[in-house]
C-alpha cells in the first residue's frame, strides 16, 4: 500500500503539543502517504484546537473523527461535537454501530454458545453486565422494542434497522463493520435496504422507545486558545 486516503490520530496525546501533532500529520500529507487526517475520540476542544493551529500556521486541519456512535451512545457525536460539523465540515466515521453486539438482539436471552462473547473473558463480563444490570436490563428490553419494529414494519433484523438508523444520521459520512463470517458481511449490508425506508414516523418511533435523544446546543465554549489566537488578529 502506497498510500491511505485517511490516516487517523487515533486517541489524544496530552502530552505532546497540539502544533506538533497538526504539523506531523501535515508531513504525511505532503509526502504523499494520506489525502487527509483525522482524529478518534478526541474532544470536541481539542479538534477545535487543532484547527486553530491549523489555520495560523497554513496547516491541513483534520477532515473527520472517528467515534462511537450508536442507539445507546449519543451525547459526543450527537451534542458535543454538533457545533463542529458545519464550522469544519467534518463528518463523522463510525464504530461499535451495534453497541457491542448488544442491538443485534442475539444477547437478549444470555450468551449464545460460540459466540465471541462467550469465549473471551473481557467481553464474557460485558454481556454478563447486559443480563445482571437494571441498566443492561433496561437496554435490552428497548432491543426487544426495536426488533419488534425491525420485523413487523421493515421486514429486516434489529441487526439492519441499527446499521441504517446510524447511517441516516446527518453527520455520519462512514459506518465501519465489523464480522466473523462472511453470512455476517450479507446480514449487515441489509442495512442499505432498509435505509431508505427508514421514513420519519419510523424514525420517531425508534425515538421513543430510545427515549435518550441528546437535547440541541448553540456553539460551544470555545478552547483556552489564547497562544494561537494572538497571530489571527
Amino acid at each position: 500500500m502506497d498510500y491511505v486516503d485517511v490516516i487517523f490520530a487515533h486517541r489524544p496525546d496530552n502530552t505532546v503539543p497540539m502544533e506538533e501533532i497538526v504539523r506531523a500529520f501535515n508531513y504525511v500529507i505532503e509526502k504523499g502517504w494520506a489525502f487527509y487526517w483525522g482524529t478518534s475520540e478526541w474532544s470536541s476542544r481539542e479538534i477545535e484546537e487543532a484547527h486553530h493551529v491549523a489555520s495560523k500556521f497554513g496547516l491541513i486541519g483534520p477532515i473527520a473523527e472517528q467515534c462511537e456512535h450508536n442507539m445507546f451512545h449519543r451525547e459526543r457525536p450527537e451534542k458535543e461535537y454538533n457545533p463542529l460539523y458545519e464550522k469544519y465540515g467534518m463528518g463523522t466515521t463510525v464504530f461499535s454501530a451495534l453497541a457491542g453486539g448488544l442491538l443485534t438482539g442475539k444477547y437478549n436471552d444470555g450468551i449464545p454458545e460460540g459466540s465471541r462473547f462467550a469465549t473471551h473473558k473481557f467481553l464474557k463480563k460485558t454481556a454478563k453486565s447486559w443480563q445482571e444490570t437494571t441498566e443492561g436490563q433496561e437496554k435490552i428490553r428497548k432491543v426487544r422494542e426495536l426488533s419488534k419494529i425491525a420485523k413487523e414494519e421493515l421486514n429486516t433484523t434489529p441487526t439492519a434497522l441499527a446499521l441504517a438508523w446510524i447511517a441516516k444520521q446527518p453527520q455520519t459520512s462512514t459506518v465501519i463493520l465489523g464480522a466473523s463470517s462472511p453470512q455476517q458481511v450479507i446480514d449487515n449490508l441489509k442495512a442499505l435496504e432498509v435505509l431508505p425506508r427508514l421514513t420519519p414516523a419510523i424514525m420517531e418511533k425508534v425515538e421513543a422507545i430510545l427515549g435518550n435523544r441528546p437535547k440541541e446546543v448553540g456553539p460551544q465554549g470555545r478552547p483556552a486558545l489564547d497562544k494561537y489566537r494572538s497571530a489571527k488578529l
